[in-house]
């Protein structure tokens, strides 16, 4: 390491990193910003951010074959060289599989932090391979062990484990993932069957990568009773609810009772209502008017009473309560009722608006308009809204009040009213 032909290639290659780096740098900005004329989906802009990745490693692969070149043709050892090529072409294969991989899943931060701790570390295994360091570190680390009654426990038979296990998990979402999206494609499967497929083919999967990567690495499958016997108890002492909840979830996208799209309302005076959005494995997120999703534990659609406006017709009757004087003709009330209905477009005509007089209340005659729509995921609250100001215009054209709540009060006789002397001021 100390030879000035080996400090010459070591400062070739930190030249040439330090260069790619800045020319990476300096074609990274108009990258992205080409990167943001395309849609996600399109083909072009996967291309041009795996050539971001490829950029650095890449432009330092060609700076590399350049030099090596050089030295050779100078007659100097380019030893450091040869075995910096396979290591920069590997870590360009790498990070371009790597990418293809990571576009199965749904894009998030974490994701893309995972995406460089993964490229990295297998990038480590394969530089260790190359440079021949690999089998002395295996040595190493398997000698750091401990004994667990019958079973020996070593630094490397965790690593591998925890490194099938993540393998076999990555593959197992990425091919669940697939599965799924091919199944949203489908026309011939409605979404209950949709999600259900989804969440069966995801846990099975999940479970098969844990078994192969626990049998891959040696453990025996027997010695697993244990730990099921304290998943037991810790069920029966802390995890009744998680588990409920997961149960609950599977019978939900087994009975159809709710799927994605549905208009559920949850609570007393339908005071949880909303669009279900995505059925999980531990709860539903429902979408409100406003905007906000909530996410209601599966265990409480089960349990509590739920209103799916949805669930076998979309036609769904809205009723608006309306009060007249009793001045006024109910039935020309009544009359100008059924033309109100016909101000919104979303109101069915069949079945028709139907008007009805109720009853006598106290302050008027109770009267009520019932009408049908066929896409109350659109809200109900505007149709109301369309209605009752056509409802007020007619009223007011038509001379017909609308009363203020009356109350007649007969006093029969009045207390004796005592009567005092004003007091004197003892001063004056």
């Amino acid at each position: 390491m100390t030879r000035p032909t080996v400090l010459y290639e070591l400062g070739f290659l930190l030249f040439a990193g330090i260069g790619a780096w800045l020319l990476h740098r300096f074609f990274k900005v108009s990258l992205r910003a080409r990167c943001d004329r395309y849609p996600p989906d399109d083909l072009r802009r996967l291309a041009l951010r795996a050539l971001q990745r490829l950029m650095w490693p890449v432009m330092t692969l060609v700076a590399v074959l350049i030099g090596r070149g050089v030295f050779q043709a100078m007659g100097a050892p380019s030893g450091l060289l040869d075995v910096a090529v396979p290591l920069l072409l590997s870590l360009a294969t790498i990070r371009l599989l790597v990418y293809a991989l990571r576009k199965g899943f749904r894009a998030t931060p974490a994701l893309k932090a995972w995406e460089n701790i993964i490229g990295i570390g297998i990038w480590t295994m394969v530089a260790l391979h190359l440079v021949g360091w690999l089998p002395a570190v295996q040595q190493g680390l398997d000698e750091l062990a401990i004994n667990i009654g019958s079973s020996r426990v070593s630094v490397l038979s965790t690593i591998k484990l925890v490194a099938l296990i993540a393998l076999l998990l990555t593959l197992a979402f990425w091919i669940s993932g697939v599965l799924e999206r091919r199944m949203r494609a489908s026309a011939h499967m409605n979404p209950s069957m949709q999600v259900a497929f989804g969440k069966f083919s995801k846990f099975f999967l999940i479970a098969l990568a844990i078994f192969l990567a626990i049998d891959a690495v040696g453990i025996d499958l027997t010695t697993l009773t244990v730990f099921g016997g304290a998943l037991g108890v810790g069920i029966g002492f802390g995890l009744q609810r998680i588990t409920s909840n997961f149960i609950s979830g599977f019978i939900l996208v087994l009975d159809r009772s709710i799927k994605p799209g549905d208009v559920i309302s949850v609570g007393g005076n339908d005071a949880k209502y909303g669009w279900v959005q995505e059925l999980r494995a531990r709860y539903v997120v429902v979408r409100d008017r406003d905007g906000v999703e909530r996410l209601i534990p599966n265990e409480n659609l089960i349990t509590s009473e739920v209103v799916n406006w949805s669930y076998t017709d979309t036609n769904t009757r809205v009723r608006i309560p309306v009060q007249i004087s009793y001045d006024d003709d109910p039935e020309q009330a009544m009359a100008l009722l059924l033309e109100a209905a016909k101000v919104s477009p979303r109101i069915l005509t069949s079945p028709e608006p139907a008007a009805r007089m109720l009853a006598f209340a106290d302050s008027g005659i109770q009267l009520e308009l019932r009408i049908w729509i066929s896409d109350p995921e659109n809200g109900i609250g505007n149709v109301r809204t369309d209605v009752n100001l056509a409802i007020w215009r007619l009223f007011k054209a038509a001379g017909i009040t609308i009363p203020y709540p009356q109350r007649d009060l007969h006093v029969k006789a009045l207390p004796t009213v005592l009567t005092h002397s004003p007091p004197t001021d003892a001063g004056n």
